[in-house]
């Protein structure tokens, strides 16, 4: 069964769909950057550089080489793998490694290349959640070898990213983690339990961050402190309404001059729907839905439980960020500072989903459909 499975190449269609966030993804991108290069032309060449080789070759040169690593090597050195991600996640508190910007220390600087930790740790956390309780199979429903376990796994990740701070990146890594408990036959009373003290930490959050607080002030009221506090969300709804229907086309968004903080971050999809409008958003949307859906699928075709666990984790942490950050930007859910993967500027970001699409594609490989 192993022989034949080997011979079936990965899922076309999920391939496609990468290729195609890839490419609308880039041509966004590479007009958002006019907006930098108009504000910060000493920035603008690293931001390109490290966009284009670090994150969308050296990316896709290591998709299509994981695509051919077996997924279940990632089994074997799980546990190294996330206690790696750990002690890399570290580093961003020592002094002369980890560096601060904009009020949190994310970055590690190594050898004139910097990078965020952070994306490390949430492949490196999904990899070891679902070889755990892949592992447990039935053992799942006992709280003491279910539930407080993922806790735990749950609270190593909070200690490393709250500190940073980095709430953002924390929630994402928790409902992914919590897609795959879920998946693997979590039953309901510890669901419930979760998601009580999911409300609870991120209402302690919100009280002891003063920057948490005033996001969630500013989502409840967006028309409160409309130059600094809701400043950014102004911005965004502006840029939006003004695409209308089928957008002011490529390459002429006026709010990215000079209007939306971080163009070519978080505020990225603003510039995306007034170039290219309702319509053009509405794609964009779409094909991260197909994405997801198609993901899924090769989760569920997966021949082992392992497989189909990771490709859940890896799926979720993509869509999760991704629909976070479209979420933020139009003021459905408070501001998050997350990046839109495969559109927002990120090296390392893009460069680790690409990696971990690589792994996809390789469980799409040994498929029992």
């Amino acid at each position: 069964m192993v022989a034949k499975d080997k011979k079936r190449g990965f899922d076309k269609v999920f391939f496609l769909l990468t290729l195609a966030l890839i490419i609308f993804g880039f041509f966004i991108f590479t007009s958002a950057s006019l907006g930098l290069l108009a504000k910060d032309k000493g920035n603008f060449g690293d931001v390109a550089f490290s966009q284009t080789f670090f994150g969308l070759f050296l990316g896709t040169l290591a998709m299509l080489t994981l695509s051919k690593i077996h997924y279940r090597k990632w089994r074997k050195y799980a546990i190294y793998i996330f206690l790696f991600s750990v002690i890399a996640t570290i580093l961003v508190f020592i002094p002369g490694l980890g560096f601060q910007h904009g009020g949190a220390r994310r970055w590690v600087y190594i050898l004139g290349i910097s990078f965020q930790p952070a994306e490390f740790l949430k492949i490196g956390f999904i990899i070891y959640l679902s070889t755990w309780l892949s592992g447990i199979k039935n053992e799942i429903e006992k709280i003491h070898l279910g539930l407080v376990p993922f806790l735990i796994l749950v609270g190593i990740a909070a200690s490393l990213l709250l500190t940073q701070p980095d709430i953002g990146t924390f929630l994402v890594i928790a409902a992914a983690g919590f897609s795959i408990f879920v998946a693997a036959g979590a039953k309901w009373r510890d669901v419930i339990i979760f998601m009580i003290l999911g409300v609870i930490g991120i209402g302690l959050i919100a009280l002891l961050k003063p920057y948490a607080t005033e996001r969630i002030i500013t989502f409840l009221d967006p028309s409160r402190d409309y130059q600094r506090a809701s400043y950014q969300l102004q911005q965004s709804l502006i840029a939006i309404g003004a695409g209308g229907t089928f957008g002011r086309g490529f390459g002429q968004s006026i709010q990215k001059f000079g209007f939306l903080p971080e163009p070519v971050g978080d505020s990225i999809f603003a510039v995306a729907a007034e170039e290219f409008g309702f319509l053009g958003s509405l794609l964009l949307i779409t094909l991260f839905v197909f994405f997801a859906l198609r993901g899924l699928k090769i989760a569920k075709w997966s021949p082992d439980k392992f497989g189909g666990l990771l490709v859940v984790g890896i799926i979720m942490l993509i869509i999760i960020q991704s629909f976070f950050n479209i979420a933020s930007m139009t003021g459905v859910v408070p501001m998050s500072g997350l990046p839109l993967l495969f559109v927002s500027h990120g090296g390392t970001a893009l460069f680790f989903t690409l990696a971990s699409i690589g792994i996809v594609l390789n469980v799409s490989r040994y498929n029992s459909r």
